[in-house]
């Protein structure tokens, strides 16, 4: 089985790419569950909840490709860099990962070997398909709460150095009654993260859009947000092409 879930464009003139990181909590069954209770693969240490449902809802709805990780991020996290010390979680909400606190650098260079390299080149071959003009949208899901605080914001909108998707989705996302985030939850300046390496080393636009889980928590609302988002995204594609 691939690393990673690809979804074919339908409109063949489509510049777009969709990517999901997180989307899914399943793990290769020679790792059996990490050591940890089954529980906690319906939670947020092990995926993003709701977000592989709405990439592949934004997937039909604009007929562009997309590209979801078909494994858990406490396997190994495809939205960070390969050198990064949390790449392979030892410790996650406060979860120690049994099947991962051992894993030394031979173990670390297996899982990216077979499962994170193949994601990756996954995207760049994707993106040389339709460059020059392509353009990454990522989408992730956040708690509605950490460490006792609400988190108000409907959606975020994550982004670095390149403002050109970013900034007209903000204006949209608020004349279209969103309550979102300016790099809210996290802060999109994360170096060699998944847009970092194929968006803005690559100068292609992008941005990382995350979305409340309780809003996403199941397949009808996850369907139902990706519909309402899509006019968003959409408006904001255009304006960015008028001014790029």
């Amino acid at each position: 089985m691939t690393a990673f879930e690809q979804v074919a464009a339908r409109d063949p003139k489509s510049t777009l790419l969709l990517l999901c990181d997180h989307a899914a909590a399943a793990l290769p069954e020679s790792f059996g569950l990490l050591g940890l209770d089954p529980a906690l693969f319906q939670t947020h240490i092990a995926y993003d909840i709701g977000a592989a449902q709405v990439t592949r809802a934004l997937s039909r709805h604009f007929g562009a490709s997309a590209l979801l990780g078909r494994w858990s991020r406490l396997l190994i996290d495809l939205n960070r860099g390969p050198d990064d010390p949390t790449l392979v979680m030892k410790l996650s909400d406060g979860s120690i990962i049994p099947g991962n606190r051992d894993a030394d650098a031979a173990e670390v260079a297996r899982r990216i070997r077979d499962y994170y390299d193949p994601y990756h080149a996954a995207i760049t071959a994707e993106l040389d398909r339709i460059s020059p003009k392509a353009v990454l949208i990522s989408i992730h899901s956040f708690t509605p709460s950490w460490k006792g605080q609400a988190r108000p914001w409907e959606v975020g909108v994550l982004w670095d150095t390149d403002k050109r998707l970013a900034k007209p989705l903000m204006a949209r996302l608020s004349q279209h009654a969103f309550l979102y985030g300016d790099n809210e939850p996290y802060s999109g300046a994360l170096e060699n993260d998944c847009l970092n390496r194929h968006g803005t080393k690559r100068s292609l636009p992008h941005v990382l859009v995350e979305i409340r889980q309780d809003l996403i928590a199941t397949e009808e609302m996850a369907t139902n947000f990706a519909s309402r988002i899509y006019h968003t995204l959409a408006a904001a594609l255009g304006d960015m092409e008028r001014i790029r």
